[in-house]
This record gives C-alpha cells, sequence and structure tokens, in this order.
C-alpha cells in the first residue's frame, strides 16, 4: 500500500513538472507556459498584382487560427509573440504546356514574408517568405475560380506560418 502511495506521488509529482516547462495543445503546438498574449499587425499587400481582400483574408485566418487553437490573448500590438508580414508576389504562371504550346493548368502563387518575433524565447524569432500555390484549368478564367484558389492557398499558408512559429517537432 505504501508503494502505491508512492508510485502515486511520484507520477503526479513527474507529471506537474513537466507540464510546468512546455504549453502543449492537441494542434501540436509548443507555447511557452509565461507567453499570454500575442499581436498580429495587419499584412500590408506589396505584390506586383494585387488582389483587394487577400490582406484582410490572411491576417485574419493567422488570428483565428491563434484564438482557437491556442490559449493567447489577441492584443493590438506588444504581445509576447507577434507577426509582421507583407504580401510579396502574387502571380499565374503557366503550367503542363501541352505540344501546341498551350497550357494545360494555370498556377496561382501566393508569397508572404513573415517577420516573427517571441519575446519569452528570442532563439525562436524568424523572419522568412512563405510561399504556397495551386493549379487551375487554364480554361478558366482567375475571376471565376480565384475564392476558391484562395481558400485552398490561405489554409497552406498559415499552416506553415503557425507550425514553423509555435510547432517544435
Amino acid at each position: 500500500m505504501k508503494q502505491k502511495i508512492k508510485l502515486l506521488f511520484f507520477i503526479l509529482f513527474s507529471t506537474s513538472l513537466l507540464s510546468s516547462c512546455i504549453t502543449y495543445s492537441f494542434t501540436g503546438a509548443s507555447i511557452p507556459p509565461s507567453a499570454k498574449t500575442i499581436s498580429i499587425s495587419y499584412f500590408e499587400n506589396n505584390a506586383d498584382f494585387i488582389n483587394p481582400t487577400l490582406s484582410e483574408t490572411l491576417t485574419s485566418a493567422l488570428k483565428d487560427r491563434f484564438t482557437s487553437q491556442s490559449s493567447l490573448t489577441l492584443i493590438p500590438s506588444g504581445g509576447d509573440l507577434q507577426f509582421e508580414g507583407q504580401i510579396t508576389n502574387y502571380k499565374t504562371s503557366p503550367q503542363a504546356i501541352q505540344g501546341d504550346d498551350f497550357a494545360a493548368l494555370t498556377r496561382l502563387t501566393v508569397t508572404v514574408k513573415i517577420k516573427f518575433t517571441n519575446l519569452i524565447e528570442p532563439e525562436n524569432n524568424f523572419e522568412t517568405s512563405f510561399t504556397a500555390y495551386e493549379d487551375y484549368n487554364s480554361e478558366l478564367d482567375l475571376v471565376t475560380v480565384q475564392d476558391g484558389l484562395i481558400e485552398t492557398i490561405k489554409e497552406m499558408l498559415i499552416d506553415d506560418i503557425f507550425n514553423k512559429a509555435v510547432v517544435n517537432w
């Protein structure tokens, strides 16, 4: 009986010790327990070709990801974790050129440059570009397929940014 109590105490002690080092969530995020706030600045659109809703779409999506998958409080500026970003590329390019020099597919590519500042663990800071793309049938007009393409590209970009910032696998 005494050994069972000691074992139970050891397990509880070990669990509390480990859980105090890193905050872990089912999303795989490893956020320092002392980090309480996050700030995400509006992503300016500095691409040559501008989609008028893309800045708001990407900024809101990153905010939504952190508010839904972490316990961090979103504040306007000065958070323990900080994101700044800009859209640097938004372009289409032909893909899968056929024998008649006609492209069967067109690729929409979006690149976002992100600066991440972690005031708690500065060794995790980074400034890098993330690129995602989606192909569509060249016979279709970009305007008609753009919203669906952007939805897919947005998810890929937000996954990559979130994972680079807080998933330490």
